[in-house]
């Protein structure tokens, strides 16, 4: 047989309602309910991109918060080591071979300082400062001619802080 050949059907339109409006109507419709979809999505994407970009930024603060603690403590370990330089560095001789030693350990002193503060730790100034409970521990409370009252007389122990954290409060004589 033959093939015949297969002539598309014109499409049929459907004949116009009396007054136009019912054709329209359907579509209409159709179109408010899709554009009222696309609009719930729209919000549910941006809230849900408005709650991952929150979730990020407090997972990054902990983070940082976490290590900052975890660098405090370690940190901290090591300033009583600070300490001692500290007063090694005040007696030091400064004649013969012992001057050459001392100079060496200076060096060593001065590195472990600049490591420190790479770190970012930061002596807390005291001395002559008002006092800070913040900031400073008080030991003790005295009369004194030179310092204004609530001021500080002298510093027993350097303090410390990292970035805004105290790592150790500087321990202080206090002007009554």
């Amino acid at each position: 047989m033959p093939e015949q050949p297969v002539t598309e059907a014109a499409p049929e339109s459907a004949p116009p309602p009396p007054d136009g409006a019912p054709a329209l109507e359907a579509p209409q419709k159709e179109l408010e309910a899709a554009r009222a979809q696309a609009a719930e999505y729209l919000d549910g994407w941006q809230r849900a991109r408005a709650d991952f970009a929150n979730y990020k930024k407090r997972v990054e603060k902990e983070q940082a918060e976490t290590y900052q603690h975890a660098a405090g403590r370690i940190i901290a370990r090591y300033l009583d080591v600070l300490d001692d330089f500290d007063r090694a560095m005040k007696d030091q001789p400064t004649e013969g071979e012992a001057a050459k030693w001392a100079e060496g350990v200076s060096l060593i002193y001065r590195k472990f300082q600049s490591i420190l503060e790479a770190e970012g730790v930061t002596r807390i100034e005291a001395e002559g400062q008002a006092f800070d409970p913040q900031l400073h521990e008080a030991v003790t409370h005295e009369d004194s001619d030179d310092h204004a009252s609530g001021h500080v007389i002298a510093v027993l122990r350097q303090g410390y802080k990292l970035g805004d954290r105290v790592i150790r409060p500087a321990l202080v004589r206090v002007a009554k």
